[in-house]
């Protein structure tokens, strides 16, 4: 089957199939613009495209795809130094351009090609081979330069298809979201997925509450920070009450969150678990309760297991914590030009280190305490994940924003230090209020109050930049 089946296949020529803000195009529309842009990248076999939230950025994709070629997004925010390494790293053949983004000047940057949405052709490409690149997706580590994620069409296919049996995902949803579109979530999900399954896509452009409210969409797609913000306007939120299913990923949904989103719009929200190199493991399903802290069950396909420091597979009790490792059809071929970084990536017996740390209960709940290198605080003798801590601060009414680490402590090795963004607070009483809802071990030894926390584009945390 076709990696972008239901494109391939839909001969609507309603005028709204795919829309990005305020521009729209019919399924025919899309295939035969993406068609032509395919036929000018006949040979290539990469091609970078600059992922603005735009109809250039999804046809380019499509037209990339349909040519056979690795599409390689480019962060439309990338400085010069980090699109250039992405450029040469991934020896991309052409660039696409798209109005109002950045080229890449001088005799360094391949050779540019614009997308041009009047453009129409009716050639039908030959599919490729499933084990064929589709993505190469760039992900940053701590250190060093950004990595290229390898990511066959079968391994997207595999995603696409596990998602649309847990979230019941049919061609009569209607997906909403405003999401960047040079990540997993955003395009992989939030673009392939309706070009896969079916149903129309709506991007909002820039993810206001308000335009979500106007959305009118089934499924929504959104970060924790957008959620939030959603939350924070309960009238925004109440238009949501006739979706279908709310969804939220790239990072822990603060459980205050969850039950506000719960009350105002009616819905429990789905969360869901995945990395570039992975794409989507484990969700939440929609014919499935669903409870705020956990991400679900693995996907059709998909095996995990948690391990402890020497490697030995822990019990799924619940409470026993170690890194979560995964196997399975939705994996990457490897690191581009790294194989250093793939062969640490993998364990002997073939599993993938997520470098998370999550717990897995007896029903095959898995929780995601964060990541091992700063989410797990070894303090004392215990050990002690940052979600836990974080949550307990956000049930505190005057707190906006939370984000725990461990930082040196002589005797401790670690102490837990929390960064609280909100309105008339006092370090004593944050401690105390902790302390009153967890273990005293798991209370902070230190409470910042900052103005705002670090993030990136997905709305993550940057932890690195607290200690």
């Amino acid at each position: 089957m076709p990696l972008l089946s239901w494109l391939d296949r839909s001969t609507d020529e309603r005028p709204d199939a795919i829309r990005v803000d305020d521009r729209a195009l019919s399924w025919v529309e899309l295939r035969r613009a993406a068609a032509a842009v395919a036929d000018d990248l006949h040979g290539v076999r990469r091609v970078a495209v600059p992922a603005t939230s735009s109809l250039e950025t999804v046809v380019g994709v499509v037209g990339g795809l349909l040519a056979g070629a690795a599409v390689v997004p480019v962060p439309p925010d990338a400085g010069p130094v980090e699109r250039d390494h992405v450029l040469r790293d991934s020896a991309a053949e052409v660039l696409l351009t798209t109005p109002g983004t950045p080229t890449v000047d001088g005799p360094a940057g391949p050779p540019t090609l614009p997308v041009d949405l009047t453009r129409r052709s009716d050639t039908r490409h030959p599919e490729p081979d499933a084990a064929t690149t589709a993505l190469i997706l760039y992900t940053s580590g701590t250190t060093g330069a950004p990595k290229g994620a390898v990511l066959s069409r079968r391994a997207v296919a595999a995603c696409l298809d596990g998602l649309a049996d847990a979230w019941a995902w049919t061609p009569d949803d209607v997906l909403a979201h405003g999401l960047p579109l040079f990540h997993v979530h955003g395009l992989v999900l939030g673009v392939l997925g309706p070009l896969r399954i079916g149903g129309r896509l709506h991007h909002v452009g820039r993810p206001r509450p308000d335009r979500y409210a106007a959305a009118a969409g089934s499924l929504y797609f959104g970060v924790p920070t957008i959620w939030s913000r959603i939350a924070a306007e309960p009238s925004a939120a109440r238009a949501l009450r006739g979706a279908r299913l709310l969804v939220s990923g790239s990072a822990a949904l603060p459980e205050p969150v969850f039950t506000a989103l719960t009350e105002l719009t009616g819905h429990r929200p789905v969360e869901r678990y995945g990395m570039t190199e992975t794409l989507i493991t484990v969700s939440a399903r929609a014919d499935a309760p669903r409870r705020p802290g956990t991400v679900g069950v693995p996907l059709p396909g998909v095996r995990t297991r948690v391990v402890d420091e020497r490697g030995t597979t822990l019990p799924t009790d619940g409470e026993s914590m170690g890194e979560l490792q995964v196997r399975g059809d939705t994996l990457f071929d490897g690191y581009l030009n790294r194989p250093d970084a793939d062969a640490a990536a993998r364990t002997t017996d073939g599993w993938f280190r997520t470098g998370d740390v999550a717990t897995v209960g007896p029903d095959g709940a898995h929780r995601i305490v964060g990541r091992a290198a700063t989410d797990l605080i070894k303090s004392g003798g215990y050990r002690i994940g940052a979600g836990e801590v974080e949550d307990a601060l956000l049930a505190h009414p005057g707190v906006r924003e939370a984000a725990v680490v461990g930082t040196p402590h002589p005797d401790l090795g670690q102490q837990v230090t929390a960064y609280v963004v909100g309105n008339g607070l006092g370090e004593a009483e944050l401690i105390d209020f902790v302390a009153r809802q967890l273990s005293v071990h798991k209370r902070p030894r230190q409470v910042r109050l900052v103005d705002a926390l670090p993030r990136n584009a997905m709305g993550k945390v940057q932890k690195s930049r607290l200690t």
